[in-house]
């Protein structure tokens, strides 16, 4: 894994972005695997910029989202298909048949969620893919104790991740209790993985990723097994750390 440390939040986007950036104009047929939260707004904010200043072209970019709740509408404010729409796609140049997101609303989640595999290995699996990590460790929305070989399937959403969530929602009641989320298998067949991490909230986190052995009670130390991860964090998220090597 290789580490990246940065100052804070402000260059963490920027670092990410940059990364983005290079893989797009290298590749421009590049299958993008994105994520939704907090952490990755500062990314699409500087990725939205670029384009209107220096006009990267989406036109042959794919995007595959990693998770999309069970149950509310892709209009709702709070869908991952709104915050995506809201954050990068309205502001791009990256046709409609070129994003993916699982489909949360259907009434068969199991078919949605091998029709969302299916569609991801006929792409070739994701060259690049971002990542954030809940403070139990959860990516996507792997909740602690799910499968190293799961693919994208149907999960019951943890206590901690919906308390998490609450703050977008008028109230905790509000919160879904499920999501289809790509599998940590699905995940790891990424050719390569960024994982943003920020902030004290997940300091203990970095602390378990960085100092234990894979275990599926910790899903994201499934990253520690991958060949091509950079780790991108900052001061704040790095504070229970004594010694990190980085680059």
């Amino acid at each position: 894994m290789k580490i990246i440390k940065v100052k804070d939040y402000k260059e963490l986007s920027e670092t990410a972005a940059r990364l983005i950036l290079e893989k797009v104009r290298a590749n421009p047929q590049l299958v993008l695997g994105l994520a939704t939260g907090g952490t990755p707004e500062g990314m699409y904010e500087q990725l939205v910029t670029d384009h209107r200043t220096a006009g990267t072209s989406y036109q042959q970019i794919t995007t595959f989202n990693l998770d999309e709740y069970a149950g509310l509408p892709r209009e709702d404010r709070n869908s991952y298909y709104t915050y995506m729409r809201q954050q990068l796609f309205d502001h791009i140049d990256i046709p409609e048949e070129n994003v993916h997101l699982p489909n949360g609303e259907t009434e068969d989640l199991q078919a949605e969620c091998r029709h969302y595999e299916q569609l991801i290995k006929e792409a070739g699996d994701v060259d690049l893919q971002i990542l954030g990590i809940g403070g139990n460790g959860h990516i996507g929305f792997n909740e602690p104790g799910t499968s190293f070989d799961s693919v994208t399937h149907v999960v019951t959403l943890d206590e901690s991740t919906r308390e998490a969530n609450a703050r977008y929602f008028s109230s905790l009641d509000e919160v879904p209790t499920h999501a289809v989320t790509m599998g940590i298998q699905t995940i790891m067949r990424a050719k390569e993985i960024v994982l943003l991490v920020s902030g004290e909230s997940k300091a203990d986190a970095i602390v378990r990723l960085l100092t234990e052995e894979a275990n599926e009670s910790f899903p994201a130390s499934a990253l520690l097994t991958h060949p091509n991860v950079t780790l991108i964090v900052d001061e704040e998220a790095l504070k229970k750390v004594d010694q990190i090597k980085t680059n």
